[in-house]
């Protein structure tokens, strides 16, 4: 009996996660694309070729066809949704919910570029790029508007 209302449960979390994951994940790529337009005046077509360049070197994603392209889908995928079951599992251990979602957000966004640009990405097989300040308030900034808004809002929504 204990182990069908566990199932019960964690049906609508797991749910919400993945709901909100793809939120967040999607706004990422969309802010990445026009981040990136409004620097080159164009759209990449290498976006999802560079994520995969994170596990297999950018020459070899850069010169991939689709199933590289899907390959950085996932990883980008992949890694939305690890940031935002990673909230909701801090969210609930922690009591977070009289936080508020907007300082969250902000602070999740810090959270989410300092994991990515100094560990992640320096384990990856991408090549470093130099530190910008500037460049780092702006990603920081994006990351909490897009990824660390509807985590820190629908995480409230949903343990409300």
């Amino acid at each position: 009996m204990k182990k069908m209302e566990l199932h019960i449960e964690m049906k609508p979390f797991i749910k919400r996660v993945l709901l909100t994951a793809a939120l967040a994940g999607t706004l990422d790529i969309l802010s990445a694309y026009a981040n990136g337009f409004i620097h080159t005046h164009h759209l990449s077509r290498k976006m999802f070729n560079f994520i995969a360049g994170g596990a297999l070197g950018l020459q070899s994603a850069l010169s991939g066809g689709p199933g590289i392209v899907l390959l950085g889908v996932f990883f980008h995928y992949f890694i939305a949704f690890s940031f935002t079951l990673f909230f909701f599992l801090v969210y609930r251990k922690f009591r977070l919910s009289s936080v508020n979602p907007y300082v969250m957000a902000l602070l999740y966004g810090l959270f989410v570029w300092a994991v990515m640009n100094l560990i992640v990405l320096p384990l990856s097989m991408l090549p470093s790029s130099p530190f910008s300040f500037q460049k780092a308030i702006v990603d920081v900034l994006i990351l909490s508007v897009m990824i660390g808004l509807p985590v820190s809002l629908s995480a409230k929504r949903f343990f409300r």
